[in-house]
């Protein structure tokens, strides 16, 4: 997008490690080493990627390998930008007034001239907003992205290439669609996306189901008071463009570190004064987010978040009271409720309130560019994590790189910390993780829509 240069990244970075200088000078990111990834390699020795099978294995092999993987994976974010742009064309509703391509009219795509019709006027509108002047800052970065593709909008032949660009990538996501819709809801569920773009897509629902979780912790006497810290949330990811909703009416937001701080300060789990955050990212447009949050707040200025969702998604009565019950109550406890933006004509099914948060508690969140999978942070022991978090993350990648990310999160954790994630990590080799508990979330009997939250604990 927009802002995907690593020389802005930096001077942010400098610009915020310098009220936090302790945690940026004491603590730094590194490669996994080729010692400590023994135990992932010989436990998964008949399943390593086939550079790694091709000729004997040593320390610079390795280091060279996973430096390499790294790049590739970072540049799975521009194949899920596509598929954000992609949802954007879908749902969008500030520039277009035509009908959205729900599920049922995406499947139906290129065989119904009527669902054809959609696509092609919401195509039109796209990119006549794409080439207005003073565009919202959503269609700039669209924008930005195309012509960094060589894209360009002054000639009718160009705009029908940006036209033609859209509608294959439509065309595309119909087909990821139907064939991971087809798959069957095993085990294998958790790693569904290992061959798709990494996208940065966020909403309400993890959330909810992470609050649900840490409260049955709490039940069961795993978490105490003022016990949580030290918080890290692996891919917090960025609203830009709802994959289930599409709603564009409101400006770029990050939702999760937000609602994870207001959930253990409700809970008592944590000291509102004394909490600290880090976001790990690979995302530049994700840490870029951040550090500007933090930058406006070092002038004294809030983040307003906008807690919408959509309440057409199947859920049975009980799921719709008990998440309403916590819409509602969110943000509360460390925010102040204020007017939202209002939803437009063509988003009814969509329900919004909005939240600000202080320039205070903006500056407990401190975004850090790191690749869970091959990266850790290398932390004192009085700075290792209470509590880590991640929601729809390892889901994109496959159980040999989901083993590394679990050893690196165990590094990071203080023995007896916790790791929480709605995608499940293998436990195929030893990873000084322990499985401690799992909340099963249940939204919808008709059709049976679940998730799991599981909860792992690093030995003590």
């Amino acid at each position: 997008m927009i802002m995907n240069q690593r020389l802005s990244l930096f001077v942010l970075a400098l610009a915020f490690c310098f009220p936090l200088r302790s945690a940026c000078q004491s603590s730094r990111s590194e490669f996994i080493s080729f010692a400590a990834a023994q135990p992932v390699l010989q436990g998964m020795s008949n399943s390593l990627p086939a550079e790694l099978r091709s000729s004997p294995l040593d320390a610079a092999k390795w280091s060279a390998w996973v430096q390499t993987s790294d790049r590739e994976i970072r540049k799975r974010l521009d194949r899920g930008a596509e598929d954000t742009f992609t949802n954007l064309l879908r749902f969008g509703v500030k520039f277009t007034k035509e009908y959205r391509i729900d599920d049922e009219y995406l499947v139906r795509y290129g065989q119904s001239t009527l669902v054809n019709a959609f696509a092609e006027n919401r195509a039109n509108d796209l990119i006549r907003a794409l080439g207005a002047p003073n565009p919202p800052e959503r269609m700039i970065e669209m924008r930005a992205f195309l012509e960094k593709r060589g894209f360009l909008f002054k000639t009718s032949q160009q705009r029908a290439q940006v036209k033609k660009y859209l509608l294959d990538n439509l065309a595309r996501m119909r087909d990821d669609f139907l064939k991971y819709r087809a798959q069957p809801k095993d085990e294998g569920r958790f790693q569904l996306f290992q061959d798709r773009g990494i996208s940065l897509d966020t909403n309400l629902w993890p959330d909810y189901q992470m609050d649900v979780h840490l409260r049955r912790m709490v039940e069961k006497g795993l978490l105490s008071p003022g016990s949580v810290r030290r918080v890290a949330i692996v891919g917090p990811g960025l609203d830009f463009a709802n994959k289930e909703a599409g709603s564009d009416f409101y400006p770029p937001q990050t939702t999760q570190p937000f609602a994870v701080l207001d959930s253990l300060v409700r809970l008592g789990i944590a000291d509102p004064s004394k909490v600290e955050l880090y976001t790990l990212d690979i995302s530049p447009d994700v840490n870029l987010h951040i550090a500007h949050a933090r930058e406006r707040a070092a002038l004294g200025h809030p983040y307003v978040v906008q807690l919408a969702w959509n309440t057409a998604r199947p859920m049975s009565a009980e799921y719709r009271e008990s998440f309403i019950a916590y819409w509602e109550q969110l943000g509360r406890k460390i925010g102040s409720p204020v007017a939202p933006i209002p939803v437009p004509s063509g988003a009814d099914a969509i329900r919004s309130r909005a939240v600000k948060f202080s320039s205070a508690v903006v500056r407990q969140i401190t975004p850090l560019d790191m690749n869970i999978v091959y990266q850790r942070l290398v932390l004192p022991p009085e700075q290792a994590f209470d509590l880590v978090i991640g929601t729809n993350v390892f889901v994109y990648y496959g159980e040999f790189e989901q083993s590394l990310a679990r050893a690196n999160i165990a590094a990071m954790l203080r023995p007896g910390g916790f790791f929480l994630s709605n995608d499940k990590l293998p436990n195929a080799v030893p990873s000084g993780l322990d499985d401690v508990l799992d909340t099963p979330v249940v939204s919808s009997v008709e059709p049976r829509i679940w998730d799991v939250v599981f909860g792992y604990q690093r030995r003590k």
